[in-house]
């Protein structure tokens, strides 16, 4: 066990900060050989100016997107604990901003299982897990879309620097389809799972922690699925929009699909928390650099969304946490503790 603590703390600050350096000097490298780098700058500073409104329409959507989440999780979490919108709106952004410290999702679990009742803590985390899923098949699904609508235009993007092999597209778009398959199946089948699962000795001793899983029909499924596939395409709306904002010329059906690309890798290729920002800036480069050259433009929408859409949310939910009476009570200790 301590093992694995010590591993992990070199991953998070060791290897991460390494990673995150050599990301951020690649892609400023990049972004210094494009050509007429100061007219792309003067040209991006300008229509972020001009178009303010866009801006505040991000904004917008960004609240309408974590409104949509925190909605989500009221309804599943229901079934283990009551909760109000507003605690679930606290729950949601407090796990974001662990999740900016934890990597593998565990850092929104552990946000979110502060605001349950002792005792049903450990059962939200199912709950957790099916909401995991439920992100992880709207995901899939637009990417395998996007995958097959990549392969279809392969003949025109061979000009580009980026080399494609239509072999590891053909073998993505049927690992991405079973993957989807997979994910369905257990999706929709999940109470006859776990009707599975307790059959064996050990989960049927801990199965209060599954129970409320069995509840979950066929029509709430659905209807969570489809506040994750909204919550999609808020995601991306905001990229075209960013597009727009910094001056980074796409045609917008074309945009659409290699924004379901750049999500679907985002997921498929394993990130550190303090590296995510280079990472998807360097994903985002190859990705949007299939149709485009201003590289500057790509690292400023890429990194804009990520500060909107995760940073900014997390700074609210980190204000949220300190204001738990968990934390407010161990500040209180440390305090009479040092004048002891």
């Amino acid at each position: 066990m301590k093992l694995n603590a010590k591993y992990k703390a070199i991953l998070n600050y060791v290897i991460g900060p390494i990673l995150f350096v050599v990301l951020a000097f690649t892609i400023y490298q990049k972004i210094k050989e494009q050509p007429h780098l100061a007219q792309c700058w003067q040209e991006i500073s300008q229509t972020f100016i001009q178009n303010r409104s866009l801006l505040l329409l991000m904004l917008v959507l960004m609240c309408g997107n974590w409104a949509l989440e925190a909605w989500k999780w009221k309804i599943l979490v229901s079934f283990v604990q009551k909760v109000s919108f507003g605690k679930a709106c606290k729950s949601v952004l407090s796990g974001l901003s662990f999740s900016l410290f934890i990597p593998n999702g565990f850092g929104e679990y552990l946000g979110r299982m502060l605001y349950m009742d002792e005792g049903n803590r450990l059962r939200s985390i199912a709950i957790s897990f099916v909401n995991a899923i439920c992100k992880l098949i709207a995901t899939l699904f637009f990417g395998f879309i996007g995958l097959i609508i990549l392969l279809k235009k392969m003949p025109s993007l061979s000009h580009t620097p980026i080399q494609l092999s239509h072999f590891w597209i053909h073998v993505l778009i049927y690992s991405v389809g079973f993957g989807l398959a997979l994910c369905l199946l257990f999706y929709f089948r999940i109470s006859l799972f776990v009707k599975w699962f307790k059959k064996i000795p050990f989960v049927y001793k801990h199965r209060k922690l599954i129970n409320s899983l069995e509840a979950f029909k066929f029509s709430l499924l659905m209807r969570i699925l489809l506040i994750s596939f909204l919550r999609y395409a808020i995601f991306v709306a905001q990229y075209i929009l960013a597009f727009y904002l910094f001056n980074l010329v796409i045609p917008t059906g074309t945009a659409v699909w290699l924004v379901t690309l750049l999500l679907l890798l985002m997921v498929i290729i394993p990130t550190i928390p303090i590296a995510e920002l280079g990472i998807r800036g360097e994903v985002g480069i190859k990705v949007f650099g299939l149709v485009s050259s201003n590289t500057l433009g790509i690292v400023s929408a890429t990194g804009f969304i990520w500060l909107i859409n995760i940073l900014l949310p997390a700074l609210v939910g980190s204000l949220f946490v300190l204001s738990l009476k968990i934390f407010k009570k161990n500040m209180q200790e440390n305090k009479i503790g040092k004048e002891i």
